[in-house]
């Protein structure tokens, strides 16, 4: 019987390892008030508040689509950790809707997410004669809005990434207008100025940018 469990155990860790990163379906199973405990496959995974997009509601029996974050062997089996605010989560849905992107044809160099507000995708091409944002916008917009309906409307910008932080700098901090980047690669400092108007654009809300 030991011998029985122990090998469940195992199997447990091992269906899980390699997963770290994936995006899966997980229902509901028991809403706790820190963390959810939801069933993949028949095994237990935790979907902790800190993971959880804020003022999102859960129902038991629900089913959402998650990432799993760790996978932690303990002595009594595996510790799966689930994930709907880092920022592999927003990838892997997007590898869902950008074939260019699942394909490899366009990369995600760079993620930034504050969870349900606001997110910001860095990407680039290894062809040129590619749209890049479009592919990621998709026709009327129908690729970004699904992501974005899947993250409860965080609004999503898509920038394309350039070696030269300067101008890295500039497409980051669109719409804002910037006058002029400084960068001060020995101290690891950015200096950006913009006009007195642009400034609370640039900063975004809450500070967000």
């Amino acid at each position: 019987l030991n011998k029985v469990k122990e090998a469940e155990k195992t199997k447990e860790y091992d269906e899980f390892k390699d997963r770290v990163g994936d995006i899966i379906s997980a229902s509901v199973k028991k809403i706790g008030l820190k963390n959810i405990v939801m069933d993949i496959e028949g095994f237990e995974a935790v979907l902790h508040e800190s993971n959880m997009i804020p003022h999102e509601a859960f129902k038991v029996g629900a089913r959402t689509r998650v990432v799993v974050d760790d996978v932690k062997k303990e002595p009594h089996g595996a510790q799966i950790f689930l994930s709907r605010t880092s920022p592999s989560f927003l990838i892997k849905l997007f590898e869902q809707e950008v074939p260019e992107l699942y394909e490899g044809t366009i990369e995600v160099k760079a993620v930034a997410r504050d969870p349900g507000s606001r997110a910001k995708i860095a990407i680039a091409s290894k062809r040129e004669d590619i749209d890049i944002i479009g592919s990621f916008i998709g026709i009327r917009g129908s690729r970004v809005q699904a992501v974005s309906s899947e993250l409860k409307g965080e609004k999503i910008d898509i920038i394309k990434w350039s070696p030269n932080i300067a101008e890295f700098i500039i497409a980051a901090l669109t719409p804002a207008k910037v006058n002029k980047v400084i960068v001060d690669e020995e101290n690891n400092l950015i200096e950006v100025v913009v006009a007195e108007d642009q400034q609370s654009l640039a900063i975004g809300r809450g500070g967000q940018n």
